[in-house]
């Protein structure tokens, strides 16, 4: 690996080349022999979630769309490793690859930005609220019924430019991508997991890498942060049992006190009128069985009206 770069395979936008650039950093520092200006390579990868913004995600085949492009590059060798964020990686890896490493993880939250300066609780009946998540949007109508939702995809700086443009009254977007773009400020307000249960694995960065490249698991060994790999690990292992998707809104969210793992499981109907809400708890190195037990106990008597048969 010292005779070329270290390939580092990412999608294009502003956001995603932070997030890789984050990671290049950290081999730098971690690794003498990568400190060099030119040992470490960014590649953008254009991938069909960004090439279509018109439709949504479940209608195109879902958020594995964002990671397409940059596994088969993985595959190809034409990269050494990926950057992406976890909650867009499909629950379970294309053969041959696996994620390894986790960042520590940033903050996981949703949040609100209107145009108004109001919070969730004073939007005026029929305010017109961006997103592209059934997630978001199962939760928003749970919580604002009389709320018109409107469909929106794009980068962050494209959907705050809509809603300048007075396209929506309100966008709910992930706490983390604003701070690590610098525009937290723009946040109205924080939505806490009571109200908005976030996405699997959201605020953590994952590291994609072929299975079996020894050699490169010892460079991503000093980027690993444990606890946030145990965390979402845990909450992937309860999407894994529940057989989820982008077409069915799934929260999840685990937290870590002392060496207890706490993981909150939210399964809805899309129009936010059913739910099933659990809570698993046990040792951190059990992370993937309380997972596991959650998914399928949230799974267990689960109908048509959460997307299942």
């Amino acid at each position: 690996m010292a005779v070329r770069p270290l390939r580092i395979g990412t999608r294009g936008s502003a956001l995603a080349l932070y997030q890789a650039g984050l990671v290049r950093d950290r081999l730098r520092q971690a690794h003498a022999e990568l400190a060099g200006e030119t040992a470490v390579e960014l590649v953008p990868i254009r991938t069909t979630g960004d090439r279509v913004q018109t439709r949504r995600l479940a209608e195109i085949g879902g958020k594995g769309l964002f990671t397409k492009e940059i596994e088969e590059a993985l595959l190809d060798r034409r990269i050494d490793l990926a950057v992406h964020s976890l909650k867009d990686m499909e629950t379970h890896l294309p053969a041959g690859l696996e994620i390894g490493g986790v960042l520590p993880r940033d903050d996981p939250r949703d949040v609100l930005v209107s145009r108004s300066g109001m919070p969730l609780a004073q939007l005026p009946p029929g305010a017109r609220v961006g997103t592209g998540s059934l997630r978001r949007r199962a939760q928003l109508l749970r919580l604002r019924p009389d709320l018109a939702l409107a469909p929106m995809r794009g980068n962050v700086d494209t959907r705050l430019d809509k809603l300048a443009a007075g396209e929506v009254d309100a966008l709910v977007l992930a706490l983390c991508g604003l701070e690590r773009l610098g525009k937290a400020d723009v946040a109205t307000e924080i939505l806490s997991p009571e109200q908005m249960l976030p996405a699997i694995g959201q605020g953590a960065l994952a590291i994609e890498c072929r299975a079996g490249d020894t050699e490169l698991r010892q460079l991503l060994a000093p980027l690993n942060d444990a606890a946030s790999a145990a965390c979402v690990a845990a909450e992937r292992a309860m999407l894994a049992a529940l057989d989820g998707s982008c077409r069915t809104p799934i929260g999840g969210l685990a937290t870590i006190g002392g060496v207890r793992l706490t993981l909150e499981g939210l399964l809805l109907s899309e129009d936010g009128k059913a739910e099933r809400r659990g809570r698993s708890e046990g040792a951190v190195s059990d992370a993937v069985e309380l997972g596991t037990e959650l998914g399928l106990r949230l799974r267990r008597g689960a109908g048509s009206e959460f997307g299942f048969d």
